[in-house]
């Protein structure tokens, strides 16, 4: 099948070139429109009880006011009569802007939980009536910085956003300017010649342009994450910069052996193409498991990860050996200096002898990888998790100001509050008695409503009219608790298990609440989700290698590679350590970051495995022996991998620099996985489980056996003809 690829891009290599080029000059037009389609939010289960919650207090309501204004006092505090009139005329400004809906002002109302602790600054709580990012962004120039004797700054939901996406546009110029001179430099060193140094880029582009064209068309389909974008970036430059390695490698080997062009293309498909495929195949399963979670940020990581990862695989396999076909001998022209004389070569004589040590003394070679896997792993245990807020982004950012303001001097603001939204028509003794049971909830301090405020079961305030309509109520219940924190998740386990008088349809919202649902809305399905990824890695590295236990052994060693990663996750970005280098405050980790670096790390640790077995396996079938096939394999593909790994790591580990530090984290952890799983887990476990397997490293049950000499992927022993 791969010859027959093979010999169609060669044969009609400049038709393949000027089809590919029309649709990747359409790809980048539309690619271009993907940007203004993307959304910064998420996170949340859309089928949960917070949403659900969410949704009627916009219906009943008019939705959150999630625009806030802090307004501090340049000097004295917010109640001397220049800065309570400065206050006031700001308040008028706000209210009669028909940009914004329900405006609250401390300065109009008097109510103390507007009012910092201090003295020092005051609230102006509003809602957009338009809330794109553009109309956001229009309200805050227009209101926030200097007012006279007061400082405006701009916070709540409305402006995270904004700024997120200013910040990941801002991030993805930086990585990139970072990242391809870096891979450049790398890729010259590599191939030693400035022609087969460009090819990999040239793969990497038209991943990264079509996928944008695919996120331009789900955009315009769907919600999808303006996150998406680093993806398509780090993966599609480095997946397409790995199989490039590997086609233009193979293909250089091919032209060394004396064979013609026109066969060295053939041969390289059929060898390195079936290589590739199955390579995409094993990531992009790991990556479609992500459509199994509800929440929108992770199904678009696997619409941008599943895209970016065909577009590479068919440039890679169609479009390059066309490449390739046109040039001929003269990818290797333009020799660098230190490059001129010799003749390019795959063969890793470091790597044979590492996979030679690890065969010959196995237990002396693991035992010290087992013990650093272990202990990278031991953080793990204590992980937390989270969901994003203000505090993923620099103390800098006006959302991080007014959110770490609310923290230290507003003990009762509402953004801690868990939201009661109540749809019935009870009268206001019922809802009097439903708030004041709420209030004697261990961990709630207040309880709002439309029939008053409550502390310990007592009133204790005045009524909120806005808080109540004919047809529904809302109450919210205010707890010193962090709405991250485990404290607040049990006043909503607690809120929840409350029985609400008769006749009232309870929905249970915010922070705390939208955590808890996410937090099972992922637990729930991530048996399903690691055991498809299980079951079809299993059956895609069985139709590949025939064997039973060459998967099962590429699993064991993926998992606990990959607990080392994520422990050493939990150490860096939960409990801080170097978080004052890299510039983050230390949070519990976002649940749905952490499965998708999980679904990335797996499938790319997968990607190298069939890098290296598919090599072993020619070896193997060619007769070579147990011990001198893994040799074979790892020194012909051993200088392959590594600098694979070392171009995709500085791809991803640019995101390292980013002002987003959940972006951070999936930067570094997935370079770190990269690194670890192509030196430590394919240069020294691989050989080691291979000798303890020894003569039963490809044993299948016949009937197996026989399925896979039916329906099993691989190319005949001989190399392809070159007849045309």
């Amino acid at each position: 099948m791969f010859a027959r690829l093979g010999r169609f891009a060669a044969d009609h290599a400049r038709l393949v070139l000027v089809v590919a080029g029309v649709l990747l000059a359409g790809a980048a037009v539309l690619g271009m429109t993907a940007f203004g389609k993307l959304q910064s939010q998420g996170f949340d289960d859309p089928g949960s009880d917070s949403s659900r919650a969410t949704a009627l207090a916009e219906q009943h309501f008019g939705g959150e006011d999630n625009l806030l204004f802090l307004v501090q006092a340049r000097d004295g505090t917010v109640d001397d009569p220049a800065t309570r009139a400065a206050g006031a005329a700001l308040t008028e400004r706000l209210a009669a802007d028909p940009a914004l809906e329900s405006v609250t002002s401390y300065w109009a109302t008097g109510a103390p939980p507007l009012r910092a602790d201090d003295s020092r600054s005051a609230l102006i709580v509003t809602q957009p009536a338009d809330t794109s990012a553009d109309a956001v962004k229009a309200i805050v120039d227009r209101y926030q910085g200097e007012d006279g004797l007061v400082t405006v700054t701009a916070g709540g939901g409305a402006v995270v956003g904004l700024d997120i996406n200013d910040q990941v546009s801002r991030d993805l110029l930086v990585a990139e300017m970072i990242a391809v001179p870096i891979i450049l430099v790398l890729l010259f060193l590599v191939f030693g010649g400035v022609i087969a140094a460009l090819l990999p880029l040239v793969v990497g582009g038209i991943a990264v342009l079509g996928t944008f064209a695919e996120l331009s068309v789900f955009g315009s389909l769907t919600d999808v994450s303006v996150f998406a974008i680093n993806l398509t970036t780090a993966l599609g430059l480095g997946l397409g910069i790995d199989y490039a390695l590997l086609m233009v490698s193979r293909f250089r080997e091919e032209l060394a052996t004396g064979a013609d062009t026109h066969t060295a293309v053939i041969r390289t498909v059929a060898s390195a193409g079936r290589t590739i495929s199955f390579s995409a195949a094993t990531v992009a399963v790991a990556l479609a498991a992500l459509l199994l979670f509800p929440q929108y940020f992770l199904r678009s990581y696997a619409y941008a990860g599943i895209g970016v990862i065909v577009i590479a695989m068919l440039a890679a396999v169609v479009v390059l050996p066309a490449l390739l076909t046109v040039l001929g001998p003269r990818v290797n022209a333009a020799r660098l200096p230190w490059a001129r004389g010799r003749t390019p070569s795959t063969v890793s004589a470091f790597w044979g002898r590492v996979a030679a040590f690890a065969m010959k003394r196995p237990a002396l070679a693991v035992v010290p990888v087992l013990v650093v896997l272990v202990a990278a792993a031991t953080p793990l245990l204590g992980v937390q998790f989270g969901t994003p807020d203000e505090r993923v982004l620099p103390d800098t950012a006006s959302s991080r100001v007014v959110g770490d303001e609310l923290r230290a001097h507003y003990p009762a603001n509402d953004s801690r509050a868990i939201e009661v939204v109540a749809l019935g028509t009870p009268d206001a003794a019922t809802i009097a008695g439903y708030a004041g049971r709420l209030s004697e909830l261990d961990g709630a301090a207040h309880v709002s409503s439309s029939a008053g405020g409550f502390s310990q079961g007592r009133a204790d305030g005045p009524a909120n009219p806005a808080l109540g309509t004919p047809t529904a109520q809302k109450l919210s219940v205010v707890t010193a608790a962090d709405s991250r924190s485990a404290e607040a998740e049990t006043v909503v386990a607690e809120v929840r298990a409350l029985p609400a008088p008769p006749g009232l349809d309870v929905a249970v919202g915010g922070d705390a609440a939208a955590l808890v649902d996410s937090k099972d809305a992922i637990g729930s399905r991530l048996p399903v989700a690691a055991g498809l990824i299980a079951v079809t890695t299993f059956i895609l590295l069985f139709l590949f290698t025939g064997s039973v236990l060459q998967p099962l052994r590429a699993l064991l060693f993926n998992l606990l590679s990959l607990s080392a990663t994520m422990g050493m996750m939990v150490l860096v970005f939960q409990q801080g350590f170097a978080a004052g280098f890299l510039g983050f405050t230390p949070l519990p980790l976002d649940t749905s970051m952490l499965m998708l670096l999980f679904c990335i790390a797996f499938g790319l640790s997968m990607d190298y495995e069939v890098f290296v077995v598919s090599r072993i396996k020619e070896a193997h079938d060619h007769g070579l022996g147990p011990r001198e096939a893994v040799v074979h394999g790892l020194s012909r593909t051993g200088r392959i991998v590594s600098a694979a790994a070392l171009l995709l790591a500085v791809s991803v580990f640019a995101f390292g620099t980013s002002g987003v530090s959940f972006i951070q984290m999936f930067g570094i952890g997935t370079g770190l996985a990269i690194l670890i799983d192509a030196t430590l887990v394919r240069g020294v476990l691989l050989p080691a489980g291979m000798r303890l397997l020894g003569r039963y490293a490809w044993w299948a049950p016949e009937p197996l056996r026989r399925l896979h000499e039916r329906i099993g992927v691989s190319e005949s022993a001989k190399q392809p003809a070159a007849a045309r």
